[in-house]
């Protein structure tokens, strides 16, 4: 049997993740499973530990976030070259834009029966984005990555005190809302150069470019629709020469995938993508601030082994995925 190890941010949903965890220990000491649990204490140190628990040997293990994405985002870069580790994730954070794309669900309890049982199944392999930065540092993201105003965006979530009000009022996901119009009418358009698999492209007045693995980000939006993260493909969405009204527009539609019949949004598909800009762009990983443009990024085929519902990637459960909403 694999051991089960669990990395635990207290912190996250605004502590909200504290009693997640209290409900999950209780459950795991009913059901007499055995595991390990350990508490991050300041930025990357869920990579810190993920990477210590992988690297003490060779063994099978599972490790599971509890958290939010930026959790999930940290343990999944410290493990991401050792290949006896399967990853697994409870929600506990605002977005949790992980567990609607692998659709676990958003009750910690619920969620740990489904870990359970999927530990003792066939294990799906995933692909994944790497993200390379001018410095040569280099970055995995498991959902999405972005540059441009979804970036400052997220910046701005990460960084904001309002998002702590939000969460007590049970209202996190509207923090992206109110910070979207709040910063909507200062941002400053950009011309990206981006290249495609070799193919070249130019978009004037860019406001984003955003490249996903699984098609939800931003907390429910779902901006990358046919995004599958199994099929050896990232998923490329630019919305460019749009009026800052019509953004609006474009960005509500995106929770229900809405936005790509605008004409102002290109989507593509491909395995290796580079951004460049003659301005500095904020860069996201997974709702996490990364850096600045310009970087490239290309595909990890089937690089992470994770417990996850999606045993068929392209069917989508509606009632699975709707019952993540946060309440």
């Amino acid at each position: 049997m694999r051991s089960m190890y669990f990395i635990i941010n207290p912190k996250a949903g605004n502590g909200r993740c504290r009693k997640v965890w209290g409900k999950i220990e209780l459950q795991l000491k009913d059901e007499q499973i055995p595991y390990l649990a350990f508490f991050t204490e300041y930025p990357e140190h869920a990579k810190q530990l993920a990477r210590q628990i992988a690297a003490k040997n060779d063994h099978e293990k599972i490790i599971i976030a509890v958290g939010g994405d930026g959790t999930m985002h940290e343990v999944m870069n410290g493990i991401f070259k050792h290949k006896n580790i399967t990853l697994g994730f409870i929600p506990g954070g605002t977005g949790n834009d992980y567990s609607r794309g692998f659709k676990i669900p958003a009750d910690p309890a619920s969620a740990l029966k489904v870990l359970l049982r999927l530990s003792k199944s066939e294990l799906v392999q995933i692909d994944t984005g790497k993200m390379t930065m001018e410095d040569g540092r280099e970055e995995y993201f498991i959902n999405n990555m972005g540059a441009g105003f979804d970036a400052l965006i997220a910046y701005k979530v990460n960084h904001s005190r309002i998002k702590a009000f939000f969460n007590k009022l049970s209202l996190g996901r509207l923090v992206y809302v109110y910070l979207l119009l709040r910063e909507l009418f200062t941002f400053k358009t950009a011309t990206i150069d981006l290249s495609i698999d070799g193919y070249k492209h130019t978009f004037n007045q860019t406001w984003f470019v955003t490249v996903s693995n699984q098609p939800y980000y931003g907390g429910g939006m779902k901006i990358a629709p046919e995004a599958v993260p199994n099929d050896g493909f990232l998923d490329i969405t630019v919305v460019h020469e749009l009026s800052k009204w019509k953004l609006l527009l474009v960005f509500f539609s995106v929770f229900w995938g809405k936005h790509i019949y605008f004409s102002e949004v290109k989507t593509f598909k491909g395995k290796q993508v580079s951004i460049q800009s003659k301005e500095k762009l904020f860069v996201h990983g997974d709702g996490e601030h990364i850096g600045q443009s310009p970087l490239k990024i290309d595909i990890q085929v089937k690089a992470m082994q994770v417990l996850t519902r999606w045993q068929n990637m392209k069917e989508v459960d509606v009632k699975a995925r709707d019952s993540n909403d946060i309440h």
